[in-house]
């Protein structure tokens, strides 16, 4: 069978999907992936047949700032420009692009991300089965009302009707890696909901030695790849860097690792780590909330402190602090004391570790994506 992957380009969005399409190659079938130009490299790595399609999420905020007058981000304008990248500009181009592909590869199945729409509307249009694939928790953050309108102004255009209001999933079989005991079932009300367990993914590269035998606890930090900041990694630094623990920093693409100077010597400083590796070897992960993050971590069984700067990092935040899975520090909440305190505690709260222990279990006894491959292959049809 040749099954059709897709995904916005970016690690939160293509990493989660990467496990069950190697699960599907690996069972013998055809795999296509198709995604922006950025993350090429990685997909191929996989051995998967690459399509260049839709573009960056850098450069669909670019073409939706021009639709009111200016190519340049502004914060102002943050909420209108992702509504109308997310909503208009990148489903578009995702279904213009994959158009003729579909018609010359004719793929049975097209599995695409929530975020993605676009490679879903494709498929439809060209009568090809369709299944979403999440990545965190569904709810009104996720998709928001904000991102649904331009999108339903696109499948009218089209003259496609979606059944149960199912807007950025499109009515589609639903690939839940959330643990269920965390998911908002109710927003999966009518949708055809498939449990797979999240496997944390990463490109493989050597641990540095000193994380395989260190003896104090390890605790990683790191803001992802979208909304890192020298400020913020400094901020916290300056709290973790009285536990006493190791500190590993993963400073990400947007900040130069060397321009976090005079760092204590129990803090060790990189611009990348093979994060699902990493987490094999902490204690606790210091982070800003993103879903893969937060998501690798609860399938690790590690208590994380979350310090949210935005999209559903808030959400996130909130939800392991409800769950007692850790804490999070939103707004003027984030200092380095607040941050010292609140990581000492979380390495010793019996408590918390009782409760990740107990959702580490609870997403192990999920099915493998091994086991879920045959499902697609009934979905194709």
């Amino acid at each position: 069978m040749r099954i059709l992957f897709s995904s916005l380009g970016s690690h939160g969005h293509t990493y989660p999907l990467l496990p069950l399409a190697v699960a599907a190659r690996e069972q013998g079938h055809d795999i296509l992936y198709a995604v922006d130009s950025e993350f090429h490299a990685v997909v191929a790595k996989l051995g998967f047949t690459v399509i260049d399609a839709g573009l960056s999420i850098g450069e669909a905020f670019s073409q939706a700032n021009s639709l009111h007058g200016t190519s340049a981000f502004t914060r102002e304008m943050l909420r209108q420009t992702a509504s109308d990248a997310f909503g208009s500009v990148l489903p578009r181009a995702y279904a213009a692009d994959l158009a003729p592909v579909l018609e010359r590869d004719k793929p049975d199945l097209v599995v695409f991300e929530i975020i993605n729409p676009g490679a879903g509307i494709a498929a439809m249009r060209a009568g090809i089965p369709v299944v979403c694939h999440g990545f965190g928790k569904v709810d009104e953050m996720m998709v928001p009302a904000t991102m649904i309108d331009p999108l339903m102004e696109y499948l009218t255009e089209l003259g496609i009707a979606l059944p149960n209001g199912q807007h950025f999933g499109l009515g589609a079989p639903y690939l839940d890696i959330f643990p269920p005991s965390l998911q908002d079932l109710d927003h999966l009300k009518g949708v055809e909901r498939i449990p797979v367990r999240p496997v944390p993914f990463a490109e493989r590269e050597p641990l540095p030695g000193w994380v395989l035998e260190h003896r104090r606890p390890l605790v990683y930090l790191t803001f992802g790849t979208a909304f890192a900041g020298l400020e913020l990694i400094q901020r916290a630094v300056a709290g973790l860097s009285r536990l006493d623990a190791e500190v590993l920093v993963a400073t990400g693409p947007q900040v130069e690792a060397s321009l976090v100077a005079d760092a204590p010597d129990n803090v060790h400083v990189m611009s990348w780590v093979p994060q699902a590796d990493l987490l094999a070897h902490a204690d606790l992960v210091v982070h800003h909330g993103g879903s893969g993050t937060t998501v690798s971590a609860l399938t690790t069984g590690l208590p994380q402190l979350v310090l949210p700067q935005g999209a559903d990092q808030f959400r996130n935040g909130e939800l392991v602090a409800t769950a007692n899975l850790g804490a999070h520090l939103v707004g003027e909440q984030f200092t380095a004391d607040a941050v010292h305190e609140t990581a000492a505690r979380l390495l010793n709260d019996a408590a918390v570790h009782d409760a990740v222990e107990g959702i580490r279990l609870e997403i192990a006894a999920m099915p493998a994506p091994a086991e879920v491959v045959p499902k697609l292959v009934e979905l194709a049809g």
